[in-house]
C-alpha cells in the first residue's frame, strides 16, 4: 500500500529531475554535444527570417551634384539661368523578397549561398537649401516670367541628371559590393557564433557576371522630389 502511494511521487520527482537536467544541459552546452546543436540550415533560416522582418536594407547612400543651364529667347531678347542642385540617392535591398529557395547550404564546401534581389535606386532627395540659381535675363526677365520658367526647366533636368549619375556603372558596382558585404556579414555572424567558424557565405545578384549591373528604378518623380524638398526646407525654417 505504501509503495503504491509513493510511486506517483517518485515518477514526478524523476520528471522534474529530467527537466532540470535538460535546462542545465542547455545552459552548459551538454545537450548540444549529446543531441547535436543547431544545424547551419537552421541558423540560416533564422537569419533569413530576421532579415525579412527588417523589410529594407539601405546598403549605400551617395550624394551627387547636377549643374544644368536653360535659355530662352522672345521678342528679340534672351534669358539664361543656371542651377547647381545637390541630391542624395539611396541604394536599397528589399529584404522581404528573400525566400527560402534563395538560401542554400552546401555541406561539402561549408558554404552558404544567397541569391539576392536586385538593388533598388530610391530618390533623389534633392537639397534645395544648398541649391544655387543664377543667370541673366535682362529685359526679357523683367517683361515676362522667363526666370520662373527657366528655373522650373532646370530643376526637372537636374533631377533627371541626378538619377542618371546614380545609375552609372561605377556607382552600381559600389552599391552591389556594399549590399553583398552587408548580407554576407549578417548571415556569417550567427554561424560563427554557433561554432561554425569555417563556414563561408557567398551572396550573389541575379545579374552577377553580366557587363551591365541591374537595378530597379524607384526614383521619385520630379514634382514629388521638389515638393518634398520644399516641405523639408519649410520645416527646417520653422525650427
Amino acid at each position: 500500500m505504501e509503495s503504491r502511494l509513493n510511486k506517483p511521487l517518485v515518477l514526478a520527482m524523476v520528471a522534474v529531475a529530467l527537466i532540470l537536467g535538460v535546462l542545465v544541459g542547455m545552459s552548459t552546452g551538454i545537450v548540444g554535444r549529446i543531441f547535436g546543436g543547431p544545424s547551419p540550415k537552421t541558423i540560416a533560416t533564422a537569419s533569413l527570417e530576421s532579415m525579412r522582418a527588417q523589410n529594407r536594407l539601405i546598403a549605400f547612400v551617395a550624394r551627387y551634384v547636377s549643374v544644368t543651364t536653360s535659355s530662352t529667347s522672345q521678342f528679340g531678347f534672351s534669358a539664361k539661368r543656371t542651377l547647381i542642385l545637390p541630391g542624395d540617392v539611396r541604394y536599397e535591398l528589399d529584404l522581404s523578397k528573400l525566400q527560402s529557395k534563395d538560401v542554400a547550404w552546401d555541406g561539402d564546401t561549408k558554404t552558404l549561398k544567397v541569391q539576392l534581389p536586385e538593388v533598388e535606386i530610391a530618390g533623389p532627395d534633392v537639397d534645395l537649401a544648398s541649391a544655387q540659381e543664377y543667370g541673366e535675363g535682362g529685359v526679357l526677365s523683367t517683361l515676362t516670367n522667363a526666370n520662373q520658367q527657366l528655373d522650373s526647366a532646370n530643376r526637372a533636368k537636374a533631377v533627371a541628371d541626378l538619377r542618371k549619375q546614380a545609375q552609372g556603372p561605377v556607382q552600381m558596382r559600389l552599391a552591389h559590393e556594399a549590399a553583398r558585404a552587408a548580407i554576407e556579414r549578417s548571415f556569417a555572424m550567427p554561424l560563427v557564433a554557433a561554432g561554425f567558424k569555417d563556414a563561408k557565405v557567398i551572396a550573389r545578384f541575379p545579374t552577377e557576371g553580366t557587363e551591365k549591373p541591374s537595378y530597379l528604378d524607384l526614383s521619385t518623380p520630379y514634382e514629388e522630389a521638389i515638393k518634398e524638398a520644399e516641405r523639408r526646407r519649410a520645416a527646417e525654417g520653422r525650427k
